[in-house]
């Protein structure tokens, strides 16, 4: 078994960085690049996004939010490229051994879908360091960066058990994966931990990935609808691009919409919802995104499962919303459920 170290956080400073992601380009070809260099020596970090892609105001902006940082802080240059629509593993592994032979190093894939991928191409380039969020990769020169969203998720749950008046909360999963089991299971136990008698309606948007569940917004949308019309007042998305909108029909309706990832109270593009959106669970994807980058520029490439966890302040609950300090014990409560899961009173399932 390998060894799961733990990294101290990194404050990397991205969530400013991600309120600009959809203005600053940046966004390479399939072939590179447009800053792209011959001399090898001279590339940096390279991100292949997940499904939904730049602009989903979540988790491939914060990908992209720790790809500025460390662009402004090394001066080096790097790449970024899109996902492609019904896209294969064979496009993925395509698109990874271009990055690696055009000299990226290291090459960062958001989002489990890039498991077999980086499986097949980290052996071929060894002197290449890669990444993979969200999933764990076997490979002497692979990374991979994986979350407790479980634990920020529990926070969520708390604070949705506090802030709800009708009794009824949702959760609208973007595919029916363990990965997203993960967000389901410790919303639902947060809930219930704090009022038992809280009901939880829970829905996935779709089986599988490619079927949109990660990027339709009117997906998203119709579900949260549903939920709302069953007395649902606090609705938590971990949906990807598809959570916008989970969030457009929570302001709609002029109830809460907990986000997910990024700080969506903050993000810019979702102004117009924010004085509906109460918080968000965060995961630091930036800043595994960055702290990655910044181990190879320092020659110490990060190998090997490396948590990010609350403990770490890997994920957490995002407080930029006044009106969470207005609801009665929410924020007593959130602190003292963050207490117990570090100091290991509270074990919050991911099932």
């Amino acid at each position: 078994m390998r060894r799961i170290s733990r990294l101290t956080r990194v404050a990397v400073g991205v969530a400013s960085l991600a309120l600009a992601a959809t203005a600053c380009g940046g966004t390479s070809s399939e072939g590179g690049s447009s800053k792209e260099s011959t001399a090898k020596g001279d590339l940096g970090l390279a991100i292949a996004y997940d499904i939904g892609g730049k602009g989903d105001q979540s988790f491939n902006d914060a990908a992209y939010a720790g790809l500025q940082k460390a662009e402004k802080e090394f001066g080096y240059k790097t790449a970024d490229i899109e996902p492609t629509e019904g896209e294969t593993d064979a496009d993925k592994e395509q698109r990874l051994s271009t990055l690696a032979r055009q000299g990226y190093n290291p090459v960062i894939g958001v989002g489990f879908a890039y498991g077999p991928a980086m499986t097949a191409v980290a052996e071929k380039y060894p002197d290449t360091t890669f990444g993979i969020v969200d999933s764990v990769v076997e490979g002497k020169n692979v990374a991979s960066l994986v979350f407790a969203e479980e634990q920020a998720s529990y926070l969520a749950g708390v604070a949705a058990a506090k802030a709800t008046k009708t009794g009824v909360v949702g959760f609208v999963g973007g595919v029916d994966i363990p990965l997203i089991h993960k967000f389901g299971a410790g919303f639902e136990q947060g809930v219930k931990a704090t009022d038992s008698k809280v009901k939880v309606l829970s829905q996935y948007l779709t089986q599988t990935a490619e079927e949109g569940g990660f990027s339709s917004p009117d997906k998203g949308k119709a579900a949260a609808e549903g939920q709302i019309e069953k007395k649902a007042d606090v609705v938590y998305q971990a949906a990807g691009l598809s959570g916008q909108g989970v969030i457009e029909a929570a302001a709609k309706a002029k109830v809460w919409a907990i986000g997910v990832d990024s700080d969506q109270y903050a993000q810019e593009a979702l102004a117009g919802y924010k004085d509906f959106i109460l918080t968000s669970a965060l995961k630091d994807v930036g800043g595994s995104v960055y702290t990655l980058a910044k181990s190879v520029k320092d020659d110490k490439p990060l190998t090997g499962t490396q948590v990010f966890d609350l403990k770490v302040e890997g994920v957490g609950l995002s407080d930029s919303n006044p009106k969470m300090a207005e609801i009665k014990g929410l924020t007593d409560a959130v602190a003292k459920a963050e207490e117990g899961i570090i100091d290991g009173s509270i074990t919050v399932k991911t099932e």
